[in-house]
């Protein structure tokens, strides 16, 4: 069956519902809406820079069930954060006794509340006259819970089962206090809650509205031929891939252990079925690089909608068709205690291996493997204020090559996209000073297609003592190119040369003191020799190669120069 004739079907099969098909749209793309608008009322109401400047936060629309019916284009992690408190409350919970203004809070990762300890939920139930109709959830990165070891999940910060914060809209101080006091930085806390609860609190009342002006039943049921619809849509898409058994295997590097950890991905297309497993995977280990099984839905859910169709709605019906599997008590399917706190280390890596291995059917749409990421995280008593502060980054770095394209420059993949913290926003708040910020020459990968150039942030420590956390993954492998494509730079972190050296990510700056991170460069696609001489030219022009790599790995006439 190709495209055409699987929408054909498609539209049959939504007229053969009693809701007509333009109706079932509508109601759809209100639903998304009504997400996304979550998402930017968050933003706009939230105090700290990670949440309004860097927007790492998500939102999400249940229905009754929990299963999800539309999520916000913000963070592909999240998404394990989101699914895990729904089924937790419906589970734990008597629905008969939840009430128009409940609220959950929850951020464990072994309890459903997430993925890890800062991201934080609020789930609140919609009501329409009486009757429960649906969910509505937003998540949070709080950036709290910094200088502390990270052997297992106790020590990174307080774990918060899903549990009332609100009830029937009466905030639960007693609830709220035990957390703030857990807080290393509550003054933000309690703001960005404030933030999260205007954005529920406007799903709600949209959500309402939709039922007013088409009926719950209607709502309802269009709801589920959504679900039904993107169910079919990615059975047609996976039914395009030749039926067979895929594998790629790669290991792994971070300056959070020691060892390299060979990681193995088998994917099986079986006519629209899809099954992603990851047989031997290494035992979970005592670093928070460990990701529960939530977390690796995310993460394989995001790799599968990137290669079969990055259109299809993100909703429960997606994830019907794709089957995965992981040992438990191992780094990709974790056991309490386990830590979890830099759980898109490996994330990051798992997509890459999972383009790889579908790259011989699906050369097309697949890219190189991309940067890894590179945290950094400075905290301290901020001199003017006297506050305790927290400052946190994902630096972006360099995207792989693609078929017919160079990969992006300077930016987050995968299941990290936060946005990029702007200068003016980090210097106004925080007591640091960014020395630099620039495009690294010859880090992207050679190839017939280009792999995306990593940055360099180099930032200086201002009037005191910080405690910073810095590295991330590919500092020893780097991230690979593919059809003959070459691996981009590896990642770094610059010390100060009387700085303590990192141990475990960890160190101390004094002031005065600067720190640069660096990620990873994309890889490339196909043959160097093969990359467009004009290609190489501009290349060089512009100073994104150097000349020895232009003539050296691209073959270019020295004449040319």
């Amino acid at each position: 069956m190709n495209f055409s004739e699987s929408a054909t079907a498609t539209l049959a099969n939504v007229r053969s519902s009693k809701l007509d098909p333009i109706t079932v749209a509508v109601i759809g793309s209100a639903l998304s809406t009504i997400a996304e608008e979550m998402g930017k009322a968050v933003i706009r109401a939230a105090y700290s820079t990670n949440i309004k400047e860097r927007q790492d936060c998500s939102t999400a629309l249940f229905d009754r069930t929990g299963n999800t019916i539309a999520q916000a284009e913000h963070i592909p992690i999240h998404l394990g954060s989101l699914l895990g408190i729904a089924g937790y409350v419906l589970e734990h919970h008597d629905i008969s006794s939840i009430r128009p203004g409940d609220v959950f809070i929850g951020n464990d990762a072994y309890t459903g509340g997430g993925t890890h300890l800062n991201d934080i939920v609020l789930m609140e139930p919609v009501f329409f006259r009486e009757q429960l109709v649906g969910w509505i959830a937003n998540l949070a990165h709080h950036s709290d819970f910094v200088d502390r070891g990270h052997a297992h999940i106790f020590q990174e910060g307080l774990r918060i089962p899903p549990v009332r914060l609100y009830k029937e809209g009466v905030l639960q101080n007693d609830v709220m206090d035990l957390i703030l006091l857990n807080c290393q930085v509550p003054h933000e806390r309690k703001s960005d809650f404030r933030a999260q609860m205007a954005a529920n609190r406007l799903g709600v009342q949209r959500f309402q509205d939709l039922c007013e002006r088409y009926g719950s039943d209607v709502v309802e049921e269009a709801s589920a031929e959504i679900l039904n619809y993107t169910e079919r849509r990615t059975r047609a898409g996976i039914a395009q891939i030749a039926d067979g058994v895929y594998e790629f295997q790669h290991e792994f590097d971070t300056n959070l252990i020691d060892d390299i950890l060979d990681l193995k991905v088998r994917v099986t297309v079986r006519g629209d079925e899809l099954f992603v497993d990851f047989p031997d995977a290494p035992t979970q280990v005592r670093a928070p690089i460990n990701m529960v099984f939530t977390a690796l839905q995310a993460t394989v859910f995001f790799a599968v909608k990137a290669l079969v169709d990055p259109d299809i709605p993100a909703n429960s019906g997606f994830h019907r068709p794709i089957h995965i599997s992981a040992p438990a008590g191992s780094v990709l399917n974790s056991t309490p205690p386990a830590a979890v706190y830099s759980r898109t280390d490996i994330a990051m890596r798992l997509v890459d291996m999972i383009f790889a291995a579908l790259a011989p059917v699906l050369p097309e749409r697949v890219v190189a493997a991309s940067t890894g990421g590179i945290l950094l995280t400075t905290s301290g008593t901020h001199p003017r204020t006297g506050r305790f502060y927290v400052y946190n980054e994902m630096q972006g770095g360099g995207m792989g090559a693609r078929a017919h394209k160079d990969g992006l420059d300077g930016v987050q993949v995968n299941t990290t996209n936060t946005a990029n913290l702007p200068i003016e926003a980090l210097e106004t708040e925080h007591p640091v000073m960014v020395e630099c910020y620039e495009l690294v020459q010859d880090s992207g990968g050679a190839g017939e297609h280009r792999g995306g150039m990593t940055m360099r942030r180099r930032v200086r420590i201002l009037d005191h003592v910080a405690t910073i956390s810095a590295g991330g993954t590919n500092s020893r492998l780097s991230p690979y190119g593919i059809f003959g494509g070459h691996g981009g730079s590896p990642a770094r972190v610059e010390m100060p040369k009387n700085a303590p050296p990192l141990e475990r990510r960890k160190s101390v700056l004094q002031p005065g003191q600067s720190i640069g991170m660096v990620a990873a460069g994309g890889g490339g696609y196909g043959d160097p020799k093969r990359r467009a001489r004009e290609l190489v030219l501009r290349d060089l022009k512009e100073e994104r190669i150097s000349k020895a790599a232009a003539v050296d790995i691209y073959g270019l006439d020295p004449s040319l120069l």
